[in-house]
């Protein structure tokens, strides 16, 4: 029975009617306005006030990010989705001192990795790919690069972990939908609010008896339905004493916090319950397990009749390799998809011909697996790469009746009978290889211990390069056999075989050395119709390996003969690089043969640049003038030689510097009071310069102020300060302990540094001696008599110094030829009056309007080699057009003029 038609007294009906209006009045209305007289009170106020740590927030912020997406994708809203794993990201790098405090959180993890299937089960889809919009396509193709870019990167172990593991780790429920906190707030409210206006209260058990079954039936149903509420729950709250309308307070109508919290679990309790209850009874529904989802597992190549065959293999193959290189191909699919059939192909027994071809196209679409050509491949790839080319390598050396070439076309192959035939280029997939090896070294960090344990692959890298070698030199054609060739001289031109250094003259070749094998390799390049370029790297790498190892004469006549440094300019940038390194290598072995002039001319070029560090391709450096742009940067990186190939910059300048020192000094010495004098070096000068700058010049600390402090003593002729600064302790464990054979160094710049201070001490102080006593040189310098005699000998031939030698007394006899400091002073004057007086004749030229153009008369009216302001001033008068006839005094005056300026008339042919 309805609650309308229950009888009841005049104060209930009253009370109804006034909790039906404040029901209505409750209503929310189209436009509401908020009421300012109904207030919260200071208890609900202070439960708002939750201070929340940072944890708390940025996971919250976290698992609504989450639960968004998981909305989105139910609907396979790609776009959205994007978003919101792009919001995610971001999210997550704000948490990243949380997530470093705390450990990356559980449900972060798993939102990756059901994110990751899901992309996984919509790529599998084709017809669902077919039928989405071209904005979906974009957005899920951007979707699943970037989560497997993210993962890759960042949380490669943790996903993995979680997909063996599943179940493990911390039951965090941060992804699951919790009840919001204003949900809860308005259903205490409105339980609040039901409470008081609820009219119909359950009736005491006297009178519940006394109504009708019927209608005690009828007003429970309608009670369920309009109140959603049980009377059994209300009765038990209710105290019989309270039930009388008389004694309701205003307790009756407060909240139950029990009731409350009984209620709620029970309504989200039921649903669950029933819903396993009707999936028991239909029995076609099975409930499914916590974990990792299931896994499609792949189609098979064949049905199950089919007959397998080599023409099947390969309609296969061709299907598979039809989509190589397509847009959004699966190219690690590709992989699988091929070893796959290259197992069946195997297990049927197929023949060797259709084994060869499905591994030239297993290698093939490993070295496709990373479409961008400036990263390297991952580790585990590239040890596949190594074993399957080792694999086909050896199975062509041992079945010489398979036939691989270029030249052979698709039509022509013959994959059943011998002789077998199949196209592909097998020398191809090694310049590859070498090429992926390189760029797996210049990713790496130089100085960690994944750079080692890659190059301990070049061990496996030359032997390959050994095995194709003597393969090609059986089947190979001739341009076939000199790229590997190359590439074998490549790989052995810059590794040090002590076995092979040169010690003295005429020295037999040793049997099995890097130098007889560089020898042969590239003399066959030299003598073989080959490419230019094949020619020029050989001729590089070979005259490096002969200084590499102190062959001095070797490489100074092969790099005369080849005249490289002509053409080098035409040559390509990695050519013109490995030429740069040559010539340093060139220097530096110039050097330690005690060649200082020599290796001096050869480092020149790149010192003076200050740029040796990008001229060697060993890094780049910034440049002010121009900009690089993202894509020059990435060539130039691809140039870069690898670390264990680099030449020690510091040792490079040391030995420019040094040798600079010993050569400039003497110089200086010599032409000190010449105003125009030449520079050897101009980095040096440099140098020195600066040096002479500073205010305040403490003890050397650095290389370049030990070469600087050495060079000012060797300028007053003390050898033994100068030898300190440039041998020492510090410069001993940066520089010289870097050469083979460290001591001989040592020891001939010792040498160098005597013989070269005995000269600047001649040049300096020849002036002030009549005569010098050999043997006195030779105590003062600790040199041989005959290495004293022979210095002064060679500087009188020279002219460098006016002496004789008086063989009976073993003395040097000064002549005084050479001008005073004071008369150089005099004669330095004299140049710069004389300079100064025609440049203001020049002026006055100007000034007075004479001009080339002038008419013929004028011009043919002057003495040659003189100015018309200068016949002027001789003169002194100035007739018509033009100046009158030259006087006798004009005469005089026009030869000193003409002997001034001859450029015979120096210093050094004057004769005082």
């Amino acid at each position: 029975m309805s609650r309308f038609f229950k009888a009841g007294s005049d104060s209930e009906s009253e009370t109804e009617s006034s909790e039906d209006d404040e029901i209505i009045q409750q209503r929310p209305s189209a436009a509401p306005v908020q009421s300012r007289t109904f207030q919260f009170s200071d208890d609900e106020d202070d439960s708002r006030r939750i201070v929340r740590s940072a944890k708390d927030k940025r996971f919250d912020e976290m698992t609504n990010i989450i639960q968004q997406m998981k909305n989105h994708k139910q609907i396979k809203d790609m776009a959205n989705v994007l978003n919101d794993f792009e919001a995610l990201i971001k999210a997550a790098d704000k948490a990243k001192k949380v997530i470093q405090e705390e450990g990356v959180p559980r449900f972060f993890i798993r939102c990756l990795f059901d994110l990751e299937e899901y992309a996984n089960e919509c790529w599998e889809d084709k017809e669902w790919r077919k039928s989405i919009s071209k904005n979906n396509s974009k957005s899920f193709t951007s979707l699943r690069q970037k989560l497997k870019k993210y993962i890759r990167e960042k949380y490669e172990k943790e996903v993995n972990d979680y997909k063996e593991n599943p179940d493990q780790g911390d039951d965090d429920k941060r992804d699951e939908t919790p009840a919001p906190q204003d949900e809860e707030s308005e259903d205490e409210v409105d339980t609040s609010v039901k409470a008081p206006v609820k009219p119909k209260l359950p009736a005491p058990p006297v009178i519940k008896k006394q109504l009708p079954k019927s209608m005690d039936d009828d007003d429970d149903d309608d009670d369920d339905i309009d109140w959603d509420s049980s009377d059994d729950s209300v009765e038990s709250d209710i105290d019989d004493e309270q039930f009388d309308t008389g004694k309701l307070t205003a307790e009756y109508f407060l909240k139950k916090s029990d009731s409350g919290t009984s209620k709620k679990e029970k309504k989200r309790k039921e649903p669950k319950q029933m819903k396993l209850e009707e999936t028991d009874e239909e029995g076609d529904w099975e409930e499914v397990k916590g974990g990792a989802p299931l896994i499609m597992e792949r189609p098979k190549m064949f049905g199950k009749d089919q007959e397998i065959n080599v023409d099947a293999v390969l309609k296969k193959l061709y299907e598979i390799t039809s989509a190589r290189g397509k847009k959004g191909t699966d190219r690690n699919e590709q992989i699988e998809l091929l070893k796959e059939l290259r197992e069946i192909a195997e297990t049927n027994n197929l023949g060797l011909g259709i084994d060869v071809k499905l591994y030239f196209n297993i290698i093939g679409a490993i070295f496709d697996y990373n479409p961008n050509t400036l990263t390297s491949m991952r580790n585990d790839v590239w040890e596949s790469c190594l074993s399957y080319l080792q694999t086909l390598l050896n199975i062509l050396i041992d079945h010489p009746e398979v036939n691989v070439g270029e030249h052979i076309k698709e039509d022509d192959e013959n994959l059943t009978e011998a002789p077998l035939y199949v196209r592909g280029c097998f020398l191809t997939l090694v310049e590859k290889m070498d090429e992926e090896f390189t760029k797996m070294l210049q990713s790496c960090d130089a100085h960690s211990t994944e750079y080692v344990e890659r190059l301990q692959d070049e061990r496996q890298v030359c032997d390959i390069l050994e095995k194709t070698l003597r393969y090609l030199e059986i089947k190979g054609t001739t341009l076939e056999i000199s790229r590997i060739y190359l590439k074998r001289i490549e790989h052995l031109y810059y590794k040090f075989d002590t076995s092979c250094v040169y010690t003295g003259d005429n020295e037999p070749k040793k049997e099995g050395t890097s130098e007889q094998t560089m020898d042969k390799l590239c003399k066959f390049l030299y003598t073989s119709e080959t490419p230019d370029r094949l020619r020029t790297r050989a001729i590089l790498c070979h005259i490096y390996h002969h200084a590499l190892h102190n062959r001095w004469f070797q490489a100074r006549d092969l790099m005369l003969m080849s005249h490289l440094q002509d053409n080098i300019g035409h040559s390509d940038i990695p050519t013109q690089l490995l030429y740069n390194r040559t010539l340093v290598q060139l220097g530096l072995c110039a050097f330690r043969q005690g060649n200082i002039r020599d290796a001096h001319n050869a480092l020149v070029d790149i010192q003076s640049s200050n740029r040796a560090k990008e001229l060697l391709a060993q890094g780049l450096l910034p440049n002010r003038q121009n900009e690089r742009t993202p894509e020059q940067e990435k060539i130039e990186k691809r140039r870069l030689f690898p670390y264990h190939m680099h030449i020690n910059l510091e040792l490079l300048e040391c030995v420019y510097l040094v040798s600079a020192m010993l050569l400039e000094i003497p110089f200086m010495a010599a032409h000190e009071m010449d105003v125009r004098r030449r520079m050897i070096s101009k980095n040096f000068h440099h140098v020195m310069k600066m040096s002479e700058r500073q205010t305040l010049i403490g003890p050397p600390e650095s290389m370049r102020e030990h070469v600087v402090a050495a060079s000012k003593s060797m300028k007053t002729g003390d050898w033994k300060a100068c030898k300190n600064f440039i041998i020492n302790d510090k410069m001993n464990a940066k520089v010289w302990d870097l050469f083979f054979q460290p001591d001989k160094v040592r020891d001939m710049i010792t040498v160098k540094i005597q013989e070269e201070s005995l000269r600047t001490y001649l040049f300096t102080y020849s002036n002030v001696y009549d005569t010098l006593s050999l043997h006195t040189l030779a105590e003062m310098f600790e040199l041989d008599m005959s290495v004293v005699h022979r210095i002064i000998s060679k500087m009188i031939i020279n002219e460098e110094l006016m002496a004789s030698l008086a063989e009976p007394t073993q003395t040097v006899i000064m002549h005084r030829t050479e001008p005073s400091r004071l008369q150089s002073l005099a004669l330095q004057l004299s140049d710069k009056f004389l300079t100064l007086v025609e440049n203001n004749e020049r002026i006055l030229e100007v000034k007075q309007g004479i001009y080339p153009f002038q008419n013929k008369r004028d011009r043919n009216d002057r003495q040659p080699g003189t100015s018309a302001a200068f016949q002027h001033h001789t003169q002194g008068v100035v007739e018509g057009e033009g100046y009158g006839p030259p006087t006798s005094k004009s005469v005089t005056n026009n030869q000193h003029w003409n002997r001034r300026n001859n450029k015979n008339y120096s210093r050094e042919s004057r004769n005082y």
